[in-house]
């Protein structure tokens, strides 16, 4: 079985009385992780997977599961085929959008990860608040005027609304 065969099941397999704890170890895993790509921002976190989980000292399950959130936020994304082929004998590199990173940890709701503080080396605050502004203004739903039924129908058909398109 694919380690990201096992991300997937260990996630589904949560239940009450488990998924506090399984949130909180893969929540500490995401942190170490994260805070040591915004250290060394230069750095492509690259490596052997068996190597860099010894050397993170963290299970290969949540590593995995580490590189299935990340993937949205490289330069060239990974697909969740590349992502089956992974296993401890791969060797990764993540050449990783620092930008896009903070927008994905907005989107997801991940406060402990843009809030830490290797952000404020890395990124301006004039650039966080555009970034927090651009997930704003993503989540904004504006919708169209609304057509009255006696409103000339939109379609062009001189009928009034009613009579047309909204008969319906």
């Amino acid at each position: 079985m694919s380690l990201f065969t096992e991300w997937k099941d260990l996630t589904n397999s949560q239940t009450d009385a488990t998924i506090e704890d399984f949130w909180k170890r893969y929540c500490d895993t995401e942190i170490k992780l994260y805070s040591h790509i915004l250290e060394h921002p230069n750095d492509k976190f690259e490596g052997n997977v068996g190597e860099l989980i010894e050397q993170f000292a963290v299970e290969p399950v949540l590593f995995m599961g580490f590189l299935d959130g990340i993937t949205t936020s490289l330069k060239n994304e990974m697909t969740e085929d590349d992502l089956e082929k992974i296993d401890e004998s791969s060797d990764i590199s993540l050449d990783i959008d620092l930008e896009k990173l903070y927008l994905n940890m907005l989107n997801a709701d991940a406060p402990h990860l843009y809030g830490l503080e290797q952000w404020d080396e890395l990124l301006s605050e004039e650039k966080k608040k555009e970034l927090v502004k651009t997930h704003r203004r993503a989540g904004t739903v504006v919708k169209g005027e609304k057509i009255g039924r006696n409103d000339p129908c939109p379609c062009g058909s001189g009928k009034k609304y009613k009579h047309c398109c909204g008969r319906n």
